[in-house]
């Protein structure tokens, strides 16, 4: 069995969904996870913020406007919009109600709801066999807001003993329960997530991870002319692109995936025909296989002769962090001073005013990191200082090497961002 995962863009729109129901009606038995369609799961986001403020007018202004849309949507698909009327019934009574915290889960889950009602009523009325699992009666997180793997496999057996009769099984991406039973998600990368976590707990033969670009590229193609699609790369090297910066996958959806040794394809639902990206356990013997930028980040520096080198000074560090919540990406350090990047500046002034009782500390704003990705064991000799003779007209405020066998990053300041993804492009790929 293969897992299919199509996202918002794919299904975007009555035209696309046909599309989609094209390539899903191959004859092969699969189960098929949606994402809500483009646009949706902000539009209810904005909803929910109406209900929260008290605002019952404008929340059906904006449920009025989802209505209208989605009758011509399915109008385009050639099904009777009376089978969504009871999702925009629970919608509404959700836009009168009071709020609770509660209300905004519920509300963003109708996104996948209305989706996957589409797709599978589509589907039945053209003559094929497939029918609808509901991912709220199987997909579990636990108290921490991480996937119950042991409930989830146990549910979602016992659910397809009642589908797995039926050759295409669609569900929903992103949405689940918490563990009081309430509607919960999955949060970034929800639909990948559910596709992996899939996959995994049956040991399908293949996940497809179905998005608007040809796999995962070895540059950004929005500030590097001539990027060419990665064939082949590791779990570990795909982890490391999408977290420092490939959008394409979230980096923690491959992780049940690669624990359960099944393969990650990720493919173009507007060039199907493409062969894509395949993710696996094995490392291709291509030392390079991609650049990838991540925007937004803060280097903090602390400069203490006198603490550094003390024993137990880096844990004291780390536990500030830790107290805050906030994760470091890169760190250097030398006999005076240790810097670090981080992405998430919502506690730094608390932080920083905490790093003080060590030292001096600086902060800086607007960087970027730099990841140059592949196969970067130290018996592949010249990658790095071909990385470094490629920069050599670009000012770089941190290396950080060694800590993975498959990253080397750089910090740079994020107007230098697009300069240094061509220069290593050009000192890399051609």
């Amino acid at each position: 069995m293969k897992i299919l995962k199509f996202g918002g863009t794919s299904v975007g729109s009555a035209a696309r969904m046909k599309a989609v129901a094209s390539l899903i009606a191959d004859g092969e038995h699969k189960i098929v996870v949606l994402s809500a369609m483009s646009g949706t799961t902000n539009h209810l986001i904005q909803m929910a913020e109406y209900i929260r403020l008290g605002n019952a007018s404008g929340a059906t202004d904006m449920l009025e406007q989802l209505n209208s849309k989605y009758r011509t949507e399915c109008a385009g698909l050639e099904i009777d919009f009376a089978v969504l009327q009871p999702l925009f019934a629970s919608l509404r009574k959700l836009c009168l109600a009071p709020y609770t915290p509660q209300t905004d889960k519920e509300v963003v889950s109708f996104g996948e709801l209305i989706s996957t009602t589409m797709m599978a009523t589509y589907m039945t009325q053209t003559g094929q066999d497939a029918v609808l699992m509901p991912a709220l009666d199987y997909m579990r997180i636990n108290a921490d807001g991480e996937p119950d793997l042991l409930t989830t496999e146990r549910l979602l057996r016992e659910q397809l003993a009642t589908y797995d009769s039926h050759r295409y099984i669609i569900t929903q991406g992103f949405i689940c329960r918490n563990a009081a039973g309430q509607v919960d998600n999955l949060k970034r990368g929800g639909s990948d997530y559910t596709a992996s976590v899939v996959g995994a707990l049956l040991d399908a033969q293949e996940i497809q991870i179905w998005t608007d670009i040809d796999g995962m590229h070895n540059n950004d193609p929005r500030y590097v002319q001539g990027t060419q699609p990665v064939r082949h790369i590791s779990f570990d090297e795909a982890a490391e692109l999408a977290y420092f910066g490939a959008k394409i996958l979230h980096p923690t959806c491959i992780l049940p995936a690669k624990m359960h040794n099944v393969p990650v394809r990720l493919l173009n639902t507007m060039a199907p025909d493409a062969p894509g990206t395949l993710i696996d356990n094995h490392t291709a013997p291509v030392p390079v296989k991609a650049v990838a930028a991540k925007d937004g980040i803060y280097a903090v520096r602390v400069q203490s002769g006198r603490m550094l080198m003390a024993y137990g000074f880096l844990s004291r560090v780390f536990a500030i962090f830790e107290k805050y919540r906030t994760s470091i990406d890169l760190i250097t350090t030398s006999e005076v001073a240790v810097s670090m990047s981080v992405d998430n500046g919502n506690q730094l002034q608390a932080i920083a005013d905490e790093l003080r009782t060590f030292g001096t500390v600086s902060i800086e704003k607007n960087m970027s990191i730099i990841s140059v990705v592949g196969d970067l064991r130290a018996d592949n000799r010249g990658i790095e200082s071909l990385v470094v003779q490629a920069l050599k007209d670009i000012p770089i405020r941190m290396i950080s090497y060694g800590g993975s066998e498959h990253n080397i990053s750089l910090l740079v300041a994020s107007e230098n961002k697009v300069p240094a993804l061509q220069a290593l492009s050009a000192a890399l790929f051609k």
